[in-house]
């Protein structure tokens, strides 16, 4: 029987947080005919006098790195800056303390320019979800994130609203035959789908990239697991939008939100162990780790997270494009926006890298969607351009409960009641989804009314998620 030991039971031994634990799990995987106390007490015995292993067959890197560990000074660091600049941030009183934090964190690494905080801003592993910062010549890639350009798509049809109630078991048929959802989940054989991005010569840059592909196909057009959705809602412009050629009115319209699947989640792992090994940071500061844009390691992962962007927006063309056929609808505008990611942006005249992690880019002009959760409204929006923000707003409501807590605290039949309140149809997704879970989202737009116009709002009435409750792959 393989011998049960988790990180949590290497921590507790007194070894310290990092890249030891992992040699240590991968140690304990192999067995190596130890039971599970002989095991502890060899690990015990190594962390005491790691200098008596340095040969041992078994245990040897265990103890080289904890004297490497051991001799680390704080010069073999990369330096914060004790004194750094300010961040902006909006509706920080309804802003949770560890995610000011990372972002204070944040503020202090040599490579940073500037920074901003967005209303639905919460912590997150690096950057908080909802944290900017613009860097110079240097790219964090958890602070791009793990779902690497993870997108809202809105297709507004020439459908009117009453059309909608009056055929609501067609919508629901057809979304549920032409979208898939659940982490790893994907297509096979025929179902696969085809699209232009599988041809992207990135594909080729290296071995690594070049062994995803095969996932990229079959999870092409699908939408994965966590808060990911396809739905169908009412969008109410109040006024004609000259810039869409929208007249004021109701339509039916189909947003989604998902981003770059199993192989957006596999190159931010792979890279963010490559940062952590040659950006040696503080350990407040370790998960900022970053590449320099002139070495060929930051070369490699802009290229890779551009080609993730690129096949998330791909995912949601073609689950558009099969509802669009379906529905025999004509599309009178689409708007896309991507969060989780980098851009290259000029910000007080120059060149900087801009992570928006969960945020939204919100330049003079620029379209954007910040949807609620499944009860409550989403925006069509339109950037002002406000400095301050780095040009940025928020990706959406932002959680105010994590997962576990929304499991624990919210029952069945609060999110039923509360579904029924709003007159929506929910097919799959878990407590850790409920709306109670997730911000005011009329709030946090009061609080980022500098930084976008609200030029229409989408009323959720048909959702669905990963039946699974299941977390991005």
């Amino acid at each position: 029987m393989k011998t049960q030991i988790n990180g949590t039971d290497i921590l507790e031994l007194g070894f310290p947080e990092g890249k030891i634990i992992g040699i240590a799990l991968k140690i304990n995987s192999k067995r190596n005919g130890f039971t599970r106390d002989e095991m502890i007490a060899n690990f015990k015995n190594v962390l005491e006098t790691p200098e008596n292993y340095i040969d041992d067959k078994i245990f040897s890197k265990l103890a080289i790195a904890l004297i490497e560990k051991a001799n680390e000074k704080p010069e073999d660091f990369i330096a914060l800056n004790q004194n750094p600049n300010a961040y902006s941030a909006y509706g920080l009183e309804g802003i949770e303390d560890g995610a000011r934090k990372q972002m204070e964190v944040a503020m202090k690494l040599p490579v940073t320019v500037a920074g901003a905080l967005m209303p639905d801003a919460h912590q997150g592993y690096g950057l908080p979800i909802g944290g900017v910062l613009a860097t110079k010549n240097a790219i964090i890639p958890y602070g791009v994130g793990v779902d690497i350009g993870c997108r809202m798509a809105l297709s507004v049809y020439d459908i009117a609203e009453d059309f909608y109630f009056e055929n609501e078991a067609k919508f629901k048929k057809e979304l549920i035959a032409n979208s898939i959802f659940g982490a790893g989940h994907g297509f096979h054989g025929q179902h696969k789908a085809d699209h232009a991005v599988l041809e992207n010569d990135a594909f080729n840059m290296t071995p690594f990239v070049k062994n995803l592909k095969d996932k990229a196909w079959s999870q092409l057009g699908s939408s994965g697991g966590g808060n990911h959705f396809v739905e169908f809602g009412i969008m109410e412009f109040t006024k004609d939008d000259a810039v869409l050629n929208i007249p004021k009115g109701k339509y039916v319209a189909l947003l989604t939100h998902s981003g770059s699947r199993g192989m957006g989640a596999t190159i931010a792992g792979h890279y963010t162990k490559i940062a952590k090994d040659v950006c040696k940071l503080p350990d407040v500061a370790k998960n900022l780790a970053y590449l320099d844009m002139n070495s060929q390691l930051g070369q490699e992962y802009w290229m890779a997270m551009n080609l993730a962007g690129d096949y998330a927006s791909a995912c949601h063309e073609i689950i558009h494009n099969k509802m669009e056929h379906a529905l025999g609808a004509t599309i009178l505008a689409k708007v896309e926006n991507h969060h989780n990611f980098a851009w290259k942006e000029i910000w007080n005249g120059e060149e900087v890298i801009v992570h928006r992690k969960g945020a939204t880019p919100a330049g003079k002009g620029v379209m954007g969607i910040i949807p609620g959760s499944m009860t409550a409204p989403g925006f069509l929006v339109r950037g002002k351009g406000e400095e301050n923000a780095i040009n940025s707003a928020s990706h959406g409501a932002g959680r105010q409960m994590s997962r576990t807590q929304a499991i624990k605290n919210i029952t069945k039949t609060e999110m039923k009641s509360i579904l029924q309140d709003h007159g929506v149809t929910l097919i799959g997704a878990g407590l850790d989804e409920a709306p109670m879970a997730y911000k005011d989202i009329n709030q946090v737009m009061k609080a980022q009314q500098d930084l976008v116009d609200v030029v229409a709002k989408f009323t959720p009435k048909l959702v669905r998620m990963a039946d699974d409750g299941s977390r991005e792959d």
